[in-house]
């Protein structure tokens, strides 16, 4: 490859060196991982989780030591009617597949790049969701030797053909190798110590007993009023994630209101910022009809949202927590018990969580 006035610009700083280093020294213990035989998606997750190696690098490093150093084949996809969820299905099948190894990139929109060992079922849990137009490059080799091209590309076609929802046979000559599927050993959690909460500033009546009056369910905890310094507003892109982030599934929460009107939309947008203002470095994602939508009142306007009709949200982030009493709090607040989270001052921050 030629060099063009532009390939050396990145060293021209100590910050673009050093970064540039050290992304070539976590590159050769990649590349070092394959005489043990270790997937690299598995390897690259553990780095990721250890904040070693960004999502950014995911696609780069991938293509260095798969394609240019081991020669994998290699594929890529802009999907044209995914499976949606239920992806851990996937793994039943392909945990079978010993004749290659596999390696799987999904270009979340939100999350960035999502790298996935195809026969490790906890990671299809990080996609959570694919949809239609969405890009997925895969991988396929073998760690001691050269693959089969003929044998990779049908591992490549029978695995999109999985992605998009579709059955049929499984080749034969896929089932015998020496690229048998190793379960990673767990890594063992760092206990952290919970901060201690600052005290409420005061308190206000329960969204349970509002909830009581309109046969809903109550929630569990009273609602704390907490001044803030500015306005209360939706969550706005893009997402700032750490490394190491995840994303729950997608939770669907019905509107149970007649409309889902303003007053809702106002009690979803002070839920979802008492739940980030609690939880550092968690961050509440909206979709409506699969779409993601940064700006709850661009949609939710009168009329448009029916009774009967669904929400959806994910959490990302690292260490999610309170997931479910979430998910309990949007349900009330787009129900007609929402004027239950409309008290204080609009600058306020409900202490929910």
């Amino acid at each position: 490859m030629n060099d063009s006035k532009f390939s050396y610009e990145n060293f021209s700083t100590r910050t673009g060196f050093n970064t540039s280093v050290r992304h070539v020294k976590s590159t050769l213990s990649f590349i070092q991982d394959f005489s043990d035989k270790r997937n690299l998606a598995d390897a690259l997750n553990e780095a990721v989780d250890s904040g070693a190696v960004s999502s950014v690098q995911l696609p780069v490093v991938s293509a260095m030591v798969l394609k240019d150093k081991f020669g994998y084949s290699f594929a890529a996809k802009n999907l044209d009617a995914p499976i949606g969820e239920d992806l851990e299905k996937i793994a039943d099948e392909v945990i079978g597949w010993n004749a290659v190894d596999l390696v799987l990139i999904y270009f979340h929109p939100d999350l960035g790049p999502i790298i996935v060992n195809p026969k490790n079922s906890d990671h299809w849990k990080l996609v959570g969701q694919l949809r239609k137009n969405e890009l997925v490059t895969a991988y396929a080799g073998s760690f001691t030797k050269k693959a089969d091209p003929a044998v990779c590309k049908k591992a490549l076609d029978r695995l999109f053909s999985l992605l998009e929802g579709q059955t049929g046979k499984i080749p034969a000559d896929l089932l015998k190798g020496d690229c048998a599927y190793r379960k990673a050993k767990p890594v063992k959690e760092a206990v952290v110590k919970p901060a201690r909460k600052a005290p409420a500033a005061k308190k206000a009546g329960r969204p349970g007993k509002a909830a009581a009056k309109k046969g809903e369910e109550p929630v569990e905890a009273a609602v704390e009023v907490q001044e803030a310094a500015a306005p209360v507003a939706a969550p706005a892109a893009p997402v700032a994630l750490v490394a190491g982030s995840r994303m729950t599934p997608m939770y669907s929460v019905p509107v149970t209101n007649e409309l889902f009107h303003n007053g809702n939309v106002e009690a979803w947008k002070r839920i979802v910022a008492s739940f980030e203002a609690q939880h550092k470095g968690l961050t509440v994602m909206i979709y409506y009809d699969n779409e993601r939508i940064t700006n709850i009142n661009s949609l939710f306007k009168w009329g448009k949202v029916k009774r009967g009709t669904s929400i959806q949200f994910v959490v990302a982030g690292v260490d999610i927590k309170d997931v479910a009493k979430l998910q309990k709090y949007l349900r009330q607040g787009a129900s007609s018990a929402f004027e239950a989270f409309l008290v204080g001052a609009p600058s306020s921050v409900l202490n929910l969580f």
